[in-house]
Order: C-alpha cells, then sequence, then structure tokens
C-alpha cells in the first residue's frame, strides 16, 4: 500500500519506524525546522530526522493550503494518508486525495480527550486507563470514527512514559488497521458524543505546582510535565524544576508535622513539601542552570539546611 506519512514529535517517529517495515512510504511530511531549545539553530523534528535516516523523501512546507502543495501531494497518488501529531489541520482538498482516506493516530480512547494534549490531560484527571486508536479524518477536530482501539494502565506513569507505551500501541493498532482496510474488513465506531471531552493544550505555566494545590494535584502535575511544558517551582530561594515526586504516605506524615502549605523541611534525608492538602516527597528536581539531581544532593547545597523550615512556591 503506497502510504504519505505525516507527524512531528518522538510519538509519530516510533510510529513512523515500525509503518515503514510493513508498506511503502512514498512521502513523509513534518513541520518545519525550528529552534528546539534557546540559544542553538534550526533542528529538524524527530520524524524528518527518522525519515532522512531511512532514505524517505521529506516535505516540510508550512501550510497544506497552498495549491501547489496540494497538487504535489496528489501527484504521489497515496493510497492512504497516515497522520500521528502532524501539528497542523487538514484541509479538505488534502483529505479527499488518498483513496483509503487519511487516518489519524490518536492518543487517547475516544470521544475522551479529543484535541492537542490527551496524555497531559488523562494524567491531571486522574484517569486510570489512557488509550490510542486509529480515527477516520474529517473536517471537525477529531470527530471521525475510530477503530483498533488499545488501552493501558496508567499508574505512576509519567508523561514521558506513557508517550512511549501508548506510541508503540499506536503502531500495532495502525498497521492493523491498514492490513484490515486492504481486504476491506476495516469496521468503524462511531463516537458518542455525550461523553465527548477536549484536551487543551497546556498553557504556559500551567503545570506549575502551588502550594494552594493538594499534594495528589502537584503529584499529577509533575507526572504530566515534560521539557517543553517543566513543572517550575521555587525552594528556599532556588528556581529549580521538579522532576519526580510522591505523595506522602500517612506512615510519614510526621515529615510534615508542624508545616504549612507553602512551607518545606529536610530531615532524615528526606526532602518534603506542605501542600493546601497532605506533603510530597521530593525525588527529583533540576536547579537552575545544573543537571537533574535527587534531593538528597540538592539539600547537600543549602547550608544548615537540615530540619529547618523553608518557603516553597512558584516565585
Amino acid at each position: 500500500m503506497r502510504v504519505v506519512f505525516m507527524g512531528t514529535p518522538p510519538i509519530a517517529a516510533t510510529i513512523l519506524e515500525s509503518l515503514a517495515e510493513k508498506h511503502e512510504i512514498v512521502s513523509v511530511y513534518s513541520r518545519p525546522d525550528a529552534v528546539r531549545k534557546r540559544g542553538n539553530g534550526l533542528v529538524a523534528s524527530p520524524v524528518k530526522q527518522l525519515a532522512e535516516r531511512l532514505g524517505i523523501p521529506v516535505r516540510t512546507p508550512r501550510t497544506l493550503r497552498d495549491s501547489d502543495e496540494v497538487a504535489h501531494l496528489g501527484s504521489l497518488a497515496p493510497d492512504v494518508i497516515c497522520v500521528a501529531a502532524y501539528g497542523a489541520l487538514l484541509p479538505e482538498p488534502v483529505l479527499s486525495i488518498p483513496r483509503h482516506g487519511c487516518l489519524n493516530v490518536h492518543a487517547s480512547a475516544l470521544p475522551r480527550w479529543r484535541g492537542a494534549a490527551p496524555i497531559e490531560r488523562a494524567i491531571l484527571a486522574g484517569d486510570e486507563r489512557a488509550g490510542v486508536c486509529v480515527m477516520r479524518m474529517e473536517a471537525g477536530l477529531d470527530t471521525g470514527d475510530f477503530a483498533c482501539m488499545r488501552e493501558v494502565e496508567i499508574g505512576s506513569s509519567n508523561a514521558g512514559d506513557l508517550t512511549a507505551r501508548l506510541a508503540s500501541c499506536g503502531a500495532e493498532a495502525l498497521i492493523e488497521a491498514l492490513d484490515l482496510v486492504g481486504r476491506s474488513e476495516l469496521s468503524w465506531t462511531v463516537q458518542d458524543e455525550g461523553a465527548v471531552t477536549y484536551a487543551d493544550k497546556i498553557g504556559k505555566g500551567e503545570l506549575d505546582p502551588h502550594p494552594n494545590d493538594s499534594a495528589v494535584d502537584v503529584e499529577r502535575k509533575v507526572r504530566a510535565s515534560s521539557e517543553a511544558h517543566p513543572a517550575h517551582a521555587v525552594i528556599a530561594d532556588r528556581e529549580i524544576i521538579l522532576e519526580s515526586v510522591r505523595v506522602l504516605a500517612a506512615s510519614d506524615e510526621e515529615l510534615a508535622e508542624g508545616l504549612e502549605a507553602g512551607q518545606a523541611r529536610f530531615s532524615r534525608k528526606r526532602f518534603v513539601l506542605k501542600c493546601s492538602e497532605g506533603a510530597v516527597e521530593v525525588l527529583g528536581l533540576k536547579p537552575k542552570g545544573k543537571k537533574s539531581m535527587d534531593a538528597r544532593s540538592f539539600a547537600a547545597g543549602i547550608q544548615n539546611v537540615k530540619n529547618i523550615v523553608m518557603e516553597w512556591g512558584t516565585e
């Protein structure tokens, strides 16, 4: 089957790598090169880098609404266009090109979490399970029928771990869907509009933990964070990124005894932050301008920190 693949981030690269082993990828589309880190030059997306290693032609148009771009895409005569986190909407002229339509690998159990950040929203909402499915693309935002659903337990997974697991599941689901499409045996499920929820983009600073948050909310924010959307905080007047925390167990509550929301203490080689409800223990963090470290290493850099009450917050 002649496939055009469209995707940009690592989750899409994982799917492309598996897809290329099974089907003829006639072209790959990805978002234009961009500055990925401050001070660096333009960097190609993970999908573009992989496609170049595989020897697959790559295009990075700024828009698919250009008539010449649509004409070129049509000249490729794809049987199907496969999309995974491409980062741009496909206009009607593009949707109508492939004879088997455009299939999108969406990282949620539709109709829950339509939209841009389904993995992060599932973690923040405390969902027990996350999903991935193949969706038939249409003009609306993630409104199409779906098939080949896969689900996994979220547990204590962070956004990176969960994304990697769903990427593997998504690759399996897409390959299965294409096999069924080729045999005219793929059946679709219509989304229940009454069960729809939306996964809006993560806003700037949205994942920064705050003393007014409960311990559960702080833990979820940290697990939902990533390099693109880190969980910033200030502890003892030092700017840090919280990388790993856990809700303080009932058996360890004495570690936070006497603390008020917004206070922190390093005691018995453990670092705890008091929240509006409960407390969290900091396991891993990254001070501004330094490498990732554990809480004990961070505390070692603060004079007389042991058993001293400190302030923590977002500024």
